[in-house]
């Protein structure tokens, strides 16, 4: 990633979400955009805010090493503006699991969750659930995902999934395959979408925010932070 540049307290009001996510209300958001153009480090910017305004977040990564999660965070944190927080208390505030794609299940998920609750180890408020197999989910799992995100208090929940290039499946809201068939589930959609030397964010729903649909903010290229406006 490149030096800092530039600063962004507070993702979440970019977006118009803060009033929501402060009258903690369970909400889930999604983030869409082809493989490799940085749905992490938008989920990890909201992570961030969301520790930030004293939440624990619990980041489930499916696929990928707790080491490669924690550097998102670590070279994030270089970039935001963020010299009067107490680092070390901040990341208390963040635990990573880890899944292979194969292990993924919201059975295990509940299990070890729980497992955390009642040791008194950690009580997630946030959950982000980075590389979500939306192609091989139906309805009914994803589903479970938002049930079981309610049950345990969780305010909001964001996931991340993969569009495809040739793939021109549409939900009357824009939301593109492989969740345009699941869309009423999320009251935030998000996708990243390059557009010549930029790199858009664009508001595909966003309920319950001063944000309409269509809003496009812009993403600093080389650190894929949200510029505010």
């Amino acid at each position: 990633m490149a030096d800092k540049d530039t600063s962004v307290k507070n993702p979440l009001q970019a977006i118009g979400l803060s009033t929501k996510k402060e009258d903690g209300l369970q909400s889930m958001g999604l983030v869409m955009a082809r493989a490799g153009l940085g749905k992490t480090a938008i989920l990890v910017q909201f992570a961030l805010d969301c520790m930030m305004n004293n939440n624990n977040v619990l980041h489930i990564s499916i696929g990928e090493g707790v080491d490669k999660t924690r550097s998102w965070y670590d070279d994030i944190v270089k970039l935001l503006d963020v010299e009067a927080v107490d680092l070390p208390e901040l990341m208390s505030r963040r635990m990573i699991m880890t899944f292979k794609e194969s292990n993924f299940r919201k059975a295990v998920l509940a299990e070890r969750v729980e497992d955390l609750v009642q040791q008194d180890i950690f009580k997630p408020e946030c959950l982000v659930i980075d590389g979500f197999d939306f192609d091989a989910a139906d309805r009914t799992k994803v589903e479970e995902l938002r049930t079981f995100a309610q049950e345990i208090g969780i305010k909001m929940l964001w996931c991340s999934a993969v569009s495809h290039r040739g793939d021109d499946r549409v939900s009357a809201a824009g939301i593109p395959a492989p969740c345009h068939e699941v869309d009423d589930l999320f009251e935030t959609a998000l996708l990243i979408k390059p557009e010549g030397d930029e790199m858009q964010l664009k508001i595909l729903k966003c309920e319950a925010s001063a944000v309409d649909p269509g809003t496009i903010l812009t993403l600093d290229p080389s650190t894929m932070l949200i510029q505010q406006s």
